[in-house]
């Protein structure tokens, strides 16, 4: 559980270093800044967890 908890937080930078060229806040109207950064932390948390699952189970049951 320790690995799968240190991957989600890697791969949460990893989503963030990846989505940070993304400009997202063009999207939204003005004065919405916040609204953008929230939800661009939560498309970076989602695609972590997609990423940390598709992995961990990847390598779980191809070792068994």
């Amino acid at each position: 559980m320790l690995v799968k908890a240190i991957l989600y937080i890697v791969f949460t930078f990893v989503a963030i270093w990846a989505l940070d060229s993304i400009n997202i806040t063009n999207v939204f109207k003005k004065n919405k800044y916040y609204a953008s950064r929230v939800l661009y932390l939560m498309i970076s948390v989602s695609l972590s967890y997609l990423v940390v699952n598709f992995i961990y189970d990847f390598f779980t049951y191809s070792w068994v």
